[in-house]
């Protein structure tokens, strides 16, 4: 019998994001003044009252009962974790997705099974209805087809549809793709899709944000989608009714200033109502060939594989402190950023950040604009 002894840093991190009505912002809240998880789980009531955006009913959640229940279910993830062969990732891993640590909404833990990188060079998502038609299911898997030489991950949600057929798609062109969950990894939905997720644990992997046990209630749905809209540098719509949550991706994706697409359908097919109402109101770019996408994503540029930058000039992160290359990797996300943000995203101090930033403008490799925004030069 194997002697299971937990990490201890991450024993208490995921303890952390297992107490109830604490979300993730507030988690960062709580470790930018704790510094740890640990300390924050040990900080007595007085102190935790001085953080700003704490009250009384939080306070007592994090010094009460709910302490030694949170620090036992943590324990118990781990274990299973373990057994498994499943990753835990805290949003201050190195191993974390670093497209999802810049939005202001990301997770802030993550349970991973599988072989893919995270932080593949080219990432692309692809949604639509459960309600999918065969023209959808024929669309995807030209879509799958036309980028297959760029060998990018592709991301979806395991749902009915087109979800399924994008993950089918990219298996049979060889190329990895990651499931995004809205219940724990031990709890398969829809069942129907078993094989098929079985097959992506060797060619991709799953991914939720859920612990385990979590079962499939309606209001993870929405939290599922907007991990496929970050995680992805660009999502394509394929077929979408008026509402539903495709639509619901594609907002989030547009708010991250992601790119998107839509695939429009035949006049009149209520499938396609919704990627032809993205495409009038400019939510989304008209797909139509694989070059709207590869111009669009910029996937005929070079890439730096280490450092996941787009672009024809690349950095090389051996030329940077890991601070600096941090401040980057914010920067690249984004057209452009308020000191004040990078600071929070980067969970460096402002001082310091400030300190980087004037260095970096030295070397051009940022520009400053009025109001204290950053963009890459």
């Amino acid at each position: 019998m194997s002697i299971f002894t937990p990490d201890d840093t991450l024993l208490h991190e995921v303890a952390l994001t297992l107490f109830p009505n604490i979300g993730p912002q507030l988690t960062r809240q709580l470790m930018s003044y704790g510094g740890s998880a640990k300390n924050v789980l040990h900080l007595p009531p007085g102190k935790l009252r001085k953080i700003p955006g704490i009250g009384p009913a939080t306070v007592a959640i994090l010094t009460g009962l709910e302490r030694t229940t949170a620090l036992k279910r943590a324990e118990d993830g781990l274990r299973k974790a373990e057994k498994e062969g499943v990753q835990i990732l805290f949003y201050t891993s190195k191993q974390f997705p670093a497209r999802l640590k810049q939005l202001p909404d990301a997770p802030t833990i993550l349970y991973y099974q599988g072989t893919a990188d995270l932080n593949h060079p080219k990432t692309v998502a692809i949604v639509g209805t459960r309600q999918a038609t065969d023209y959808g299911r024929e669309q995807t898997e030209k879509l799958v087809k036309g980028f297959v030489s760029h060998l990018p991950l592709v991301v979806s949600g395991l749902a009915y549809g087109i979800d399924i057929a994008a993950h089918r798609a990219a298996l049979q062109e060889g190329l990895e793709t990651v499931g995004v969950m809205a219940t724990g990894l031990d709890v398969l939905y829809p069942a129907a899709h078993r094989k098929t997720a079985e097959k992506m644990l060797s060619q991709g992997g799953l991914l939720t944000e859920f612990p385990f046990g979590t079962q499939p209630d309606k209001y993870n749905f929405p939290s599922r989608n907007r991990i496929i809209a970050g995680l992805s540098d660009g999502t394509v719509v394929v077929e979408a009714a008026r509402k539903g949550g495709a639509l619901i991706t594609a907002d989030l994706a547009h708010g991250y200033d992601r790119d998107v697409l839509a695939i429009p359908g035949p006049l009149g097919s209520a499938a396609s109502e919704g990627c032809h109402e993205l495409i009038k109101a400019n939510k989304a770019a008209l797909y139509s060939e694989p070059k709207d996408l590869e111009q669009l994503l910029n996937w005929d540029a070079a890439l730096h594989l280490n450092g996941k930058f787009k672009g024809p000039t690349a950095y090389d992160p051996a030329d940077f402190s890991p601070e600096e290359f941090q401040i980057l990797e914010v920067l690249q996300a984004v057209k452009e950023e308020h000191m004040d943000t990078v600071a929070w995203k980067t969970q460096l101090p402002v001082h310091q950040v400030a300190s980087l930033l004037l260095g970096l403008e030295f070397r051009g490799v940022v520009k400053v604009l009025p109001g204290k925004r950053f963009q890459l030069n």
